[in-house]
């Protein structure tokens, strides 16, 4: 019995099987589909005389929806939700999130973000110059000795948020390991602030020179002179002979 495919060409085959792709491939790019992402929070006039201490979120939470092919078209590295800070004042700002001024392609949409509100501390800023005290550990090679430690510059100014950088009288290097050293060592280090919003205003490197000297050599004891009771008694017996 004949296939009913026999009357076929191979072209009519191949065109047909090329038609349902492209059909199964519009489908696809057209069918609706959902993804969760986060979008960073940026603030943006934050006023000079103004220091950002804490932030509810530093980013949203976003669902979008949309075609396979239009959300192809998101470039998530270069979203950001920005925040106009302008006018903040000393204390806590509250602001509305509004996930629309967000860029998305076209076909795509909002069904959901999270948080639905920012909260920003703001405080006065700060400047203060404190003194560098440098970290050191270790002991020098056996028969040395630190004989002083040079820092330079010896002050920085710090700036940030004025409660915190009212507080601090110095700030310290890195940790500096002299273990086994038997010479002076000249090192660039970094200085250590916390994770606080204090910050260097100038970013010179700090530069810390340990000196390390050999241990002095005793002195060898003098020799007694002879006490007089023994010169006397020499005297005697010379006499005597």
């Amino acid at each position: 019995m004949a296939s009913r495919f026999d009357n076929l060409r191979p072209g009519v085959l191949i065109l047909a099987l090329a038609i349902s792709v492209f059909i199964w491939a519009v489908a696809q790019g057209t069918s609706s589909v959902q993804e969760s992402f986060d979008v960073p929070v940026e603030l943006v006039g934050v006023d000079e005389g103004l220091v950002v201490t804490d932030q509810s979120s530093d980013a949203i939470n976003v669902r979008l929806r949309g075609s396979r092919a239009s959300l192809r078209n998101l470039d998530r590295e270069k979203l950001k939700y920005r925040v106009n800070a302008e006018g903040g004042k000393p204390g806590v700002a509250v602001y509305e999130v509004d996930v629309e001024s967000i860029d998305h392609p076209t076909g795509t949409s909002f069904i959901g973000y999270s948080p639905s509100r920012l909260q920003v501390r703001f405080e006065k800023r700060g400047r203060k110059a404190v003194g560098v005290r440098a970290e050191i550990e270790g002991v020098p090679a056996p028969g040395h000795h630190v004989a002083g430690v040079v820092i330079e510059p010896s002050k920085v100014w710090l700036e940030g948020a004025r409660s915190q950088v009212m507080r601090l009288n110095e700030v310290v290097t890195e940790a500096i390991d002299i273990s086994g050293l038997a010479a002076s060592e000249k090192r660039e280090v970094r200085l250590v602030l916390g994770g606080g919003t204090v910050w260097v205003e100038d970013n010179s490197p700090i530069t810390v020179e340990v000196r390390i000297e050999p241990d002095p050599v005793p002195e060898p004891p003098n020799e007694l002179p002879a006490s007089p009771s023994e010169g006397a008694a020499g005297n005697g017996s010379e006499k005597a002979t």
